[in-house]
């Protein structure tokens, strides 16, 4: 080994560089609070390392994207591991930056003749913060897609260019392919590009002038090593981050928000953590104080950053002598943590959701036919009440829609008064004891006038038209011409098979959707049929059992411990409707796929809400490699004869330094 370093350092200055880097005395000490930097390091390699590893399998299409990254971590052996760590590992790392920036401004490092590695830390900052953002779409799962919309449209609020970087960040006006393949490039190409190279100016500005120390003269002047003194806490504390990356990764796994699907209304989006305290900020400024938000408050925040060295020069750098400095700095800190308290538990704000729905692509409208008045204001609110609350689920609108409950183009009206919907509305069961419709009472009295506004214009407008009412409808009313593909692309159509047949799964049975949400779309969509969490028993006069088959305690006929079959026992259902067998059952199962009713992703979810419901993991990992739990027990095993490996190791050093040198002849 001697020889090939002899060798290798005759043509390149191995030993030189080597003593650049470890050689280095330490005013004061080592300390573990000079741990965070390299900690940060680290976490860049690792990121490095699993990114890389995921590019092996990941494929950059809207119509891949979502399924790689689930076969990464339900497939590939130990792929649930390397996206783990990369997840949890993007998160340390804005702790860690965000923790040693705080300490090298307690410490004054950042004043002369520091002022280059403050700035060139400042940039880290950003550079990490916009991986953050770039790589949360690269799943094309609904959290990272809302968040890179809502995201590109506040770059469309920038005075003058607005247009021109929403066009440039997305590759158009709308969030398809271009948007994901330029994000993917900044991410991993332009992005992880400037932060390696940030990165190294870092390290070099750093070594320049080397550790500030302690801000006590008297402590300053014991020196310590960097080598093996702070090398050892570095390495402890690193590996002490590692076991806490991998606990996190086995116990509380990545988030799976299923695929992403521009059309459903009923995902409310919000931004990762770290930009919580800007999205809680924007709810201050509406209408034209948008760009403050927007534009003003980042750059001031920026401005305060990058500049810091030049308006704060004295030369003291003890804390409790800068007062002035020490509160400022407090209450930003404050204020940034209050925020994001406040988004975190916060409902998404208007602004934000006008966003979301102004950017969603509008599909042209069918062609109205003479109505007896044109709708209202009202009456386009109860439209879209009644497409969000879910009533289309069951009702049917010039033939679009579920068909439990009357169809509401055509006689369903037929002599109702505003009085008689207002209580059907509110509780069903007054007018019909075995009724399972729910009884809205969230809603509002203004809502409910808007929506029975959107009834009688239907009414209206049936009369006018000779019985059936002829209005516009939304996209999702029209008459099918194909059933969504895994992002909600039209595909191949879905024919209904004919009574007593079961169609075959759709799409949405081979994709991982999220319960979370499914648990969302249920209680819209299946509540008033099957009950909360799918195990009342709901009655339907007519039908061989009685009552809606639960869906909680399903048939053992559909339950399988493999996911993919499990869903696809019962996506057959949710794609095709059922008819229940008996005389003349009251309650048939829509055919919620083939007549578009819902999309595949929101099938998928509540397919993985099903799941859930009767214990079974629609994510669940197929391939581990080693299961998560041991893995975990494996590493605590490891790094603890790490830990014991690593301080004999530094008590041996510091022992061989200490000794005294031994004359020679």
């Amino acid at each position: 080994m001697r020889r090939i370093w002899d060798w290798i350092d005759t043509r390149w200055p191995l030993k030189a560089i080597t003593r650049w880097s470890l050689e280095e005395e330490i005013p004061g000490g080592a300390s573990y609070w000079y741990t965070f930097g390299s900690s940060a390091l680290f976490l860049f390699i690792l990121q490095a390392v699993t990114g890389v590893w995921q590019m092996l399998y990941y494929v950059p299409t809207v119509d891949h994207a979502y399924d790689s990254v689930i076969y990464i971590r339900t497939q590939v052996p130990l792929g649930w591991l390397i996206h783990g760590l990369h997840y949890w590992g993007s998160n340390a790392f804005i702790v860690l930056i965000g923790i040693h920036i705080a300490r090298v401004f307690t410490w004054g490092a950042h004043k002369h003749p520091r002022q280059l590695t403050w700035l060139i830390g400042s940039c880290l900052l950003l550079t990490a913060l916009g991986m953050i953002f770039t790589g949360a779409l690269l799943p094309w799962d609904e959290l990272g897609y809302w968040a890179a919309e809502v995201g590109t449209s506040i770059a469309g609020t920038v005075p003058l260019i607005g247009d021109f970087l929403v066009r440039l960040t997305r590759g158009g006006a709308a969030m398809e392919q271009l948007a994901l393949a330029r994000f993917f490039v900044v991410h991993v190409a332009i992005f992880a590009g400037a932060l390696a190279l940030l990165v190294a100016i870092h390290l070099v500005a750093f070594r320049q002038f080397g550790s500030v120390g302690p801000w006590n003269p008297e402590r300053r002047r014991r020196i310590g090593w960097f080598w093996p003194d702070q090398v050892f806490k570095d390495m402890f504390v690193v590996s002490v981050i590692m076991l806490i990356l991998i606990g996190l990764t086995v116990f509380w796994p990545a988030p799976i928000t299923g695929p992403a699907d521009p059309s459903d209304t009923t995902y409310l989006p919000k931004p990762e953590w770290n930009f919580l305290f800007l999205y809680q900020a924007l709810k201050a400024f509406v209408g034209p104080w948008e760009p403050v938000g927007t534009v003003g408050i980042p750059l001031v925040l920026a401005a305060i950053l990058f500049l810091l060295p030049f308006y704060d020069r004295r030369d003291e750098r003890h804390p409790l002598r800068r007062p002035f400095a020490m509160v400022a700095a407090f209450i930003l800190a404050a204020g940034l943590l209050a925020l994001t308290v406040a988004g975190y538990l916060s409902k998404p704000a208007a602004a934000v959701t006008h966003k979301r729905t102004a950017a969603m692509p509008r599909p042209p409208q069918a062609a109205k036919a003479p109505t007896a008045a044109a709708p209202t204001a009202g009456a386009r609110e109860g439209e879209r009440l009644f497409l969000e609350v879910g009533c289309i689920e069951c009702h049917t609108v010039n033939g679009q829609g579920g068909h439990v409950g009357p169809d509401l183009s055509s006689e369903g009206l037929r002599g109702r008064t505003r009085d008689w919907i207002t209580v059907q509305i509110r509780d069903s069961k007054s007018h019909f004891p075995n009724s399972p419709m729910p009884a809205f009472t969230n809603l509002t009295d203004q809502q409910v006038h808007h929506l029975i506004d959107y009834l009688m214009n239907l009414k209206t407008a049936m009369g006018a038209a000779g019985g059936t009412a002829q209005v516009s409808r939304p996209a999702s009313m029209e008459a099918p011409t194909a059933a969504p593909g895994p992002t909600g692309v039209p595909g191949q159509m879905q024919q209904v098979p004919p009574e007593g047949q079961q169609g075959p799964p759709g799409p949405a049975a081979d994709m991982v959707g999220n319960p979370t949400h499914g648990a969302v779309l249920f209680r819209r969509t299946c509540k008033a049929c099957h009950g909360p969490e799918g195990m009342d028993e709901v009655p339907n006069p007519g039908s061989e059992d009685g009552t809606v088959p639960p869906l909680k305690g399903i048939d053992p006929e559909f339950i399988s411990k493999d996911a993919t079959v499990f869903a696809r026992n019962i996506d057959r259902f949710i794609q095709h409707g059922s008819h229940p067998g008996g005389p003349s059952p009251a309650l048939e199962m829509p055919a919620f796929g083939a007549t578009n009713t819902l999309t595949q992703p929101q099938i998928a979810n509540i397919e993985a809400y099903v799941l859930s419901l009767n214990g079974v993991d629609r994510a669940q990992i197929l391939h581990p490699g080693i299961p998560p739990r041991p893995f975990f027990l494996l590493s605590v095993v490891v790094f603890g004869a790490t830990w014991l490996a690593l301080g004999a190791w530094w008590a041996a050093l510091r022992n061989k330094r200490a000794a005294p040198l031994t004359p020679t002849r």
